[in-house]
């Protein structure tokens, strides 16, 4: 019997465990919802659950032909830690781990009911889910902080080829602009790290590299357990994933370098206002298709496919020998001799 059965004849204990979820993660999926709408670090998480609830609807035939295999004890396992989870997350304040708590309680639901192998199905909205969540501020500052500093390195070198005199003092670029007596500072503060368009562009990448997986005709390694690990389309999926993070680094560097430049010639004022909002577009359109041009070189190297065709005999037509053939002739010249009797 499918999952989607047993979800059909038990529809309200569906709705039970649904409403328990939303009732116990209230607060939880709250806060979440308006970080999304207000941090523009995680502005990407409000796309994410249409885009979890497009993948749902277009793998339904898969998740209605799987078998349901509950693991009562590795589900209930779950469950537990990710209760656990929970009440250690409201006593300490610490948000990252309760939204965590919501997403091992999900997979410990769906183990619970549907077994492993239906949890695999729902691996990749997952990771998106995971993706979407803002991390701890102490690991984004460990983050932020040297992006700043790279970002700031790579506009002071720009500059100095391009012959305009600056100085730099950690994030802050000290120049002189063009027919001006006083010098200004450029300071590269944490929303031009990059750590926004890197966020936003490895979730860009995950969902280009999911919705690009060669499905059909993979040229994977043979099967098993970790067959996966041989496969053509696991390797490139992870490499579009991982390259988002040094084109993420690289455009911001660029826009960055291409301000401080600009700012010699036309003034600071530029950093700010329209430019500012412009170039920060850009960057993503370039950087996606930077992300586009990745998957496109990883398909030239693709390998190739043999397609294996049945061996025919010797002299053998629509494959079949030619005692086949005779076979066939003969019982068709009987049948009408015995008709004319």
């Amino acid at each position: 019997m499918s999952v989607t059965a047993v979800a059909t004849r038990n529809y309200w204990r569906a709705f039970a465990i649904i409403s328990a979820i939303i009732f116990t993660y209230a607060a939880v999926l709250v806060k979440l919802s308006h970080d999304w709408w207000t941090d523009e670090n995680y502005s990407h998480g409000l796309l994410v659950p249409i885009i979890i609830g497009y993948i749902l609807w277009t793998q339904r035939d898969k998740f209605a032909a799987e078998p349901a295999r509950p693991s009562v004890l590795l589900g209930g396992l779950a469950v537990a830690l990710a209760l656990f989870a929970l009440w250690t997350g409201v006593a300490g304040a610490e948000l990252y781990t309760q939204r965590m708590s919501l997403v091992l309680l999900i997979a410990g639901t769906v183990v619970y009911f549907g077994g492993l192998g239906f949890l695999r199905l729902l691996l990749v909205p997952l990771l998106l889910l995971i993706l979407a969540i803002p991390i701890p501020a102490i690991i984004f500052n460990k983050i932020a902080f040297p992006l700043q500093l790279f970002a700031s390195r790579c506009a002071v070198w720009s500059m100095s080829v391009a012959g305009i005199p600056v100085l730099r003092q950690g994030n802050v670029i000290e120049l002189k602009p063009l027919n001006s007596f006083d010098t200004k500072k450029l300071e590269v503060v944490e929303a031009c790290s990059g750590i926004r368009s890197l966020m936003t562009l490895m979730t860009l990448a995950f969902v280009f590299a999911y919705f690009s997986y060669p499905r059909s005709n993979d040229s994977g390694g043979p099967g098993g357990r970790f067959g996966w690990l041989r496969s053509y389309g696991f390797w490139r999926s992870l490499i579009i994933v991982f390259s988002a993070v040094p084109i993420a680094i690289l455009t911001n560097a660029a826009r960055v370098s291409g301000t401080g430049i600009l700012s010699h010639y036309y003034g600071t004022s530029i950093a700010d206002g329209f430019f500012h909002s412009f170039s920060g577009w850009v960057v993503y359109v370039v950087a996606f298709l930077l992300l586009f041009g990745v998957g496109w070189i990883i398909d030239r190297f693709k390998p190739s496919t043999s397609v294996t065709t049945p061996h025919k005999p010797t002299g053998a037509v629509d494959g079949k020998s030619p005692r086949e053939h005779a076979a066939v002739a003969a019982t068709n010249a009987v049948v009408p001799a015995e008709g004319t009797e």
